[in-house]
């Protein structure tokens, strides 16, 4: 990432957002009307005549043929990360911190996210931008949002947290989605033990790709094309893991495995028939895992 700017991902994961909302409501996974104001504004403008002259689906599938399977991966883990946060407030979690929160807007969208302390924590920039773009979409944040700038470069993460009134002694839901594999092996080490520290029965979906797209691109549809991509963004890959030793990593670091799926099953699970004839970005998982507990002996996986 680019002095000064936000990530490039995270608006072309919020214009993916914003293509799903503008499906007929009964084929949208998501609804999100806050997706295309964190669009660059003549993207926005153009983004927003399409959708609403019913042109929404010739730009997914543009997309989807520019860059195959990532545009829906990207909206079926939406929705399933959605799904776990939701029952984990249901389940009484009154804290939630989604780290690297880039454009998410689960605070804002989310029925029962005003019953909880929501701490979106992110780098200076990319937060400085979504600050301004949720003032002009909302005039205000809403009072149970928390900003937290971090640099990881420079700033103590328990230390930003408190002083945005986060309570490490309550449960919490951590949300850290789409950054993992953009870190460091030591990075992502530290992050975990930080996050298996937390009380017993706090909840963590996280995502991660297989570590054979970073050396063997070739072996995963559109594998190559991504890596060339990132590369122009600057934002390479540079972090992965064997789904066969994800449980065993995880429990080092104090947190049990509960489910870990790939991307073509999610996508089977929340798009049905629509993903039948999908290709790429098979590499791309969505775990989740508790704190505190004994290691299970069959934690879910696909």
């Amino acid at each position: 990432m680019k002095s000064g700017e936000a990530s490039r991902t995270a608006e072309y994961n919020a214009l993916f957002r914003a293509l799903e909302s503008a499906r007929a409501p009964h084929r949208r996974l998501i609804e999100d009307r806050l997706a295309r104001h964190f669009l660059r504004p003549p993207f926005r403008g153009l983004a927003g005549l399409l959708c609403a002259a019913g042109l929404g689906g010739a730009i997914a599938r543009f997309i989807d043929y520019y860059q195959p399977g990532v545009r829906p991966s990207v909206v079926a883990r939406t929705r399933l990360i959605d799904d776990h946060l939701r029952a984990a407030l249901d389940q009484g979690i009154a804290q939630v911190v989604i780290l690297g929160a880039g454009f998410d807007t689960r605070a804002y969208r989310l029925a029962g996210m005003e019953r909880a302390a929501v701490f979106e924590v992110d780098h200076p920039n990319t937060g400085a931008v979504k600050q301004a773009r949720i003032r002009a979409a909302l005039g205000a944040p809403p009072a149970h949002v928390r900003y937290v700038a971090v640099d990881f470069s420079r700033d103590s993460l328990p230390e930003a947290l408190a002083r945005a009134g986060f309570d490490p002694a309550r449960r919490c839901f951590f949300i850290w989605e789409g950054v993992s594999n953009y870190l460091s092996e030591t990075a992502v080490d530290a992050m975990l033990r930080f996050l298996g520290r937390a009380p017993a029965g706090s909840r963590v979906v996280f995502t991660y790709v297989h570590r054979d797209i970073l050396d063997r691109p070739q072996r995963f549809a559109g594998g190559a094309r991504l890596h060339r991509r990132l590369k122009r963004l600057e934002e390479r890959l540079t972090f992965g893991l064997d789904p066969a030793d994800t449980p065993r990593y995880l429990a080092e670091r104090g947190l049990r495995l509960i489910e870990d799926v790939g991307s073509v099953d999610y996508r089977a699970r929340l798009l049905g028939a629509r993903s039948r004839l999908l290709r790429g970005h098979e590499f791309y998982r969505v775990a989740l895992a508790e704190v505190g507990a004994a290691e299970a002996a069959n934690p879910r996986a696909a």
